[in-house]
Order: C-alpha cells, then structure tokens, then sequence
C-alpha cells in the first residue's frame, strides 16, 4: 500500500458546453497552502460530459507530486463515475450493464490513470447554488467556451 502524501490540494472542477454537443469548456481551481492555481481550456465539438472530466484530468495531471487531493465537482457523472461505476466497466472490459461501449471511455481511463498517482477524496457540490470555488470554476469553463465558439 502506498504512503499517504502530507501535502493536502483542494481542487474545484467545472465543464459547460454551448449546445451538447457544441464548443465546450472546463475550467480548475488548485488550492495549497494558501496558493491558488486557475486553469481552463476546452474544445471546438464536445459535451457538458467530456469538459467535466477534462477539468479533473487536466487539474490532477497539473499536480507535480502525490499529494491528498479533495476533488469538488457539480458533476455526479463524474463522482459515482470514479468512484462506483468505473469498477464494473473496468470488469466488463469497459462495457455498461447493457453490453454497451462505456461512453468517453478515453478520458475514464485518463481520469483512472492520473487518480490512481494520488490519495483522492470525491465531493460532490451543488452546481450554481452559490459555493464560491464553484462558482470561479464555471467562469474559468466559460472562458475556455468563448476560447472555442465561432
């Protein structure tokens, strides 16, 4: 087993997407010991779906070292995702109850890979309910958005 990493990062995850599919974005809040770290970007034609697991993706890749990571995200896709349903996809070989492919089974793995290098609390937040970090992290998203709409 692992040591557990001293270092604790909060980090807060946002996507958004115009139209679904349709330009998206996803925005991430890293805060350490009183330091912040804002990201975002996006793409031309995505989902709400994918930008919420690239915001965690991108934000987990960005750490430099192991640490004890508190994921907050809006997104339960992506909470029960990590931290339920990605066992039995993985069991059936990546397939849904129904036989299906598992969908952005691309950036489950990605998410699975970069997740597996830290200690990972999963919190789940309630979108656009005032939570500030929240709040800062749907902004960041926007941005990547406007970086992508025609």
């Amino acid at each position: 087993m692992k040591e557990t990493p001293e270092e604790v990062v909060d980090i807060f995850t946002d996507g958004a997407c115009s139209g679904n599919p349709g330009p998206g974005g996803w925005g991430a809040i890293l805060r350490s010991q009183g330091r912040e770290k804002e990201m975002y970007g996006g793409g031309a034609e995505t989902t709400n779906n994918r930008m919420e697991l690239m915001a965690v993706i991108e934000a987990l890749k960005a750490l430099k070292r192991p640490v004890r990571a508190r994921v907050h995200t809006d997104s339960q896709y992506v909470q029960k995702g990590i931290s339920e349903w990605i066992h039995a996809w993985k069991k059936r070989n990546w397939l849904t109850a129904g036989k299906q492919p598992v969908k952005n089974a691309d950036l489950w793995r990605a998410l699975d890979h970069e997740a597996a290098r830290h200690h990972v609390e999963w919190l789940w937040v309630r979108g656009h309910a005032g939570h500030a970090e929240n709040e800062r992290a749907d902004a960041l998203a926007q941005r990547g958005v406007d970086n992508y709409r025609g």
